[in-house]
């Protein structure tokens, strides 16, 4: 129950990511839905693909689309309150890399891979609906900028593996602790404008 409640976390976090995006780019209802549709579920499809999960996950839980379109729903009815909260998009995004990451992980885990490749179909699970949306938004996707994004999902998933090495600590405040640290550290590396090396120099 722990793990399906922070899918279904995420899926609304990142489906107020899409409907955010997608109001500012001026899209019609519609549009609006798809781009909160392939947020939410983009990276999640990725992941089912590589591991051979057929047919993947949201084709199997019809609660996600639901979830989804009463996400969008409540957004667009809500726009304007949502508009006065400034960095939504940042913060809503932020919670759902969190959730996520160890979304993927867990499938991961029960599709018995090695932790270096949990934690990589964690990152994709998190990262690669925003960049689907950002491609299908003309944007540069967050992940190929200068923002610290996937790194926080690597390191993690990490934690999450190094924490469950202890006994005293349960998986289940292993993954909200693993949640909590990607969250604390995206918002760190944003506020102090932490980011990796720019290999380009001005000339």
């Amino acid at each position: 129950m722990f793990y399906y409640f922070i899918d279904i976390l995420g899926t609304i976090a990142f489906a107020i990511s899409g409907v955010l995006v997608a109001m500012e780019k001026k899209l019609d209802v519609f549009g609006v839905l798809i781009i909160a549709f392939v947020t939410a579920v983009g990276g999640g499809t990725l992941r089912d693909l590589l591991i051979g999960v057929r047919p993947v996950g949201w084709l199997n839980a019809p609660i996600h689309i639901l979830v989804i379109v009463s996400t969008v729903i409540l957004a667009i009815l809500f726009a304007r309150q949502l508009k006065y909260v400034r960095k939504s998009l940042f913060l809503f995004d932020t919670i759902g890399i969190g959730l996520y990451t160890m979304a993927g992980v867990e499938k991961g885990i029960a599709a018995d891979l090695s932790p270096v490749m949990c934690v990589a179909l964690g990152t994709i699970t998190a990262c690669f609906g925003g960049v689907i949306r950002d491609i299908l938004c003309n944007e540069i996707p967050v992940i190929f900028r200068k923002e610290i994004y996937a790194t926080v999902c690597i390191l993690g998933g990490f934690i999450y593996f190094l924490l469950i090495q202890f006994p005293v600590i349960s998986n289940t405040i292993a993954h909200s602790m693993a949640i909590l640290t990607i969250i604390i550290m995206r918002i760190l590396a944003v506020r102090f404008k932490i980011s990796l090396p720019n290999i380009y120099r001005d000339a």
